[in-house]
């Protein structure tokens, strides 16, 4: 059962991950972690807590941190598809500033390793996805906040009509990236 497929991202540190996952005519049975085989792939995961949410079509969470102890984080769906979004926040990255985007969904049985010092934050593609963040770290509610999803500076390229799309207030009222590089500076 140790079917995992492991692909490094351009963005150091993340991976793409192709999970254990097998079906017949009873259903179907997936695998989506095992500490061991993580780590034989350079990824030391240390699991602390699990959250699910539940999302209709065209929601966006996101893009959320922690800035201080930054929790790493698995993702993926088990019901449901995504597009799943990283961004590099650490101003000594060579990648800091970029984003990659991943469609993660119950089909493709993907899974996306997101790094400490990573914005997280996807739009669902589907009526009543789950998304399922595996965290390793403990949640700092005091420090817990993000940047907003559409901004200029980060420059995603959301796979949906930005005018459909259904936020939280507090996701609306995100910082900006300049504002981000201002607290880091000023820490």
């Amino acid at each position: 059962m140790s079917n995992f497929s492991f692909t490094k991202l351009q963005l150091e540190g993340a991976y793409l991950i192709e999970y254990f996952s097998a079906g017949d005519n009873r259903g179907g049975f997936s695998k989506s972690f095992e500490k061991d085989i993580y780590k034989e792939a350079g990824i030391d995961f240390s699991l602390n807590e699990t959250f699910i949410s539940v999302s209709a079509k065209n929601v966006i969470r996101g893009l959320h941190f922690q800035t201080r102890n930054p929790q790493a984080k698995l993702v993926s769906v088990p019901k449901g598809k995504v597009y799943d979004v990283i961004v590099d926040l650490r101003p000594e990255s060579p990648t800091f500033k970029k984003w990659e985007g991943y469609e993660l969904s119950d089909q493709n049985h993907k899974a996306l390793y997101v790094p400490r010092g990573f914005a997280h934050g996807f739009v669902s593609l589907e009526d009543g996805t789950l998304m399922m963040y595996q965290c390793d770290g403990a949640y700092d509610m005091e420090t817990d906040t993000g940047i907003r999803f559409d901004d200029p500076d980060i420059g995603i390229e959301w796979p949906v009509d930005l005018k459909e799309t259904i936020h939280s207030t507090r996701d609306l009222g995100l910082q900006s990236f300049a504002e981000y590089v201002i607290s880091v500076r000023d820490c």
